[in-house]
């Protein structure tokens, strides 16, 4: 995806999709097989941490803003600090001005803000606590997302406009990143092999929603509402960049 450098004002970051992701051929073929999963066996412990850290969920940490919806970065990753703080320091790498920054409530995020922006950041956190659904038909929809018994809005660094702080944005992100990506669509046959083949994926999608795909709000590309671009992308147009 091309770097860009964009004036953005409203920044919404979010945890927005999760996948399984079999890295190692022994694992997938006792997988495929219906045995319980093993792993391969290796003399040194580091390999086997390297590896453990290549199995089981993958998260896709993304931003958008919220005014042009261009999606400036992404990360793909484990859910931990590390993943958190080179995400938000890429972020901060592609943004020219001071932004107003909106995250939900995983721990890591405030660190990774201070370190990526310092003090040059409006930074407001919003946490949602869900309720559980024990009603009569409560596992026909254990798939269908909770309802929102309680919100709570905080103020972390800088002083961020209240009513501007929302993961609204980003969180529609993940439905159009999910329809549009099979790896990520809720109970599917279909899956990444090696974590190298998701984040080439998830680096096409986003590349094909901010240069080719006509947002349905803007009528046109975020990278052109966003004055990156001036005409739409074809998806050739992607090939001849990348290659």
């Amino acid at each position: 995806m091309p770097l860009f450098t964009i004036p953005v004002i409203v920044i919404q970051i979010h945890l927005t999709s999760e996948t399984r992701c079999n890295t190692v051929s022994l694992r997938q073929g006792d997988k495929a097989n219906g045995k319980r999963p093993t792993e391969r066996k290796t003399s040194c412990s580091n390999q086997r941490v390297s590896r453990r850290r290549e199995l089981g969920d993958v998260w896709t940490f993304c931003a958008i803003d919220a005014e042009n919806k261009l999606v400036p970065a992404f990360k793909v990753g484990k859910r931990d600090h590390a993943t958190a703080n080179a995400f938000v320091s890429d972020v901060a790498s592609r943004l020219r001005n001071r932004p107003q920054v909106s995250t939900d409530g995983l721990r890591a995020y405030p660190e990774a803000v201070e370190n990526a922006f310092g003090v040059n950041v409006d930074y407001g956190m919003i946490i949602k606590n869900y309720g559980a659904d024990t009603g009569e038909h409560h596992q026909e929809r254990r798939y269908s997302a909770p309802t929102i018994t309680f919100c709570e809005k905080r103020e972390v660094t800088g002083h961020p406009d209240m009513d501007l702080i929302c993961t609204s944005h980003v969180e529609r992100l993940n439905a159009t990143t999910r329809l549009h990506m099979r790896r990520l669509t809720r109970l599917t046959h279909a899956f990444s092999k090696k974590i190298e083949y998701f984040e080439a994926a998830v680096a096409l999608h986003f590349a094909y929603y901010n240069l080719v795909r006509t947002h349905g709000s803007l009528k046109m590309t975020p990278a052109m509402f966003a004055g990156v671009e001036k005409d739409f992308w074809m998806v050739a147009d992607l090939v001849k960049a990348a290659l």
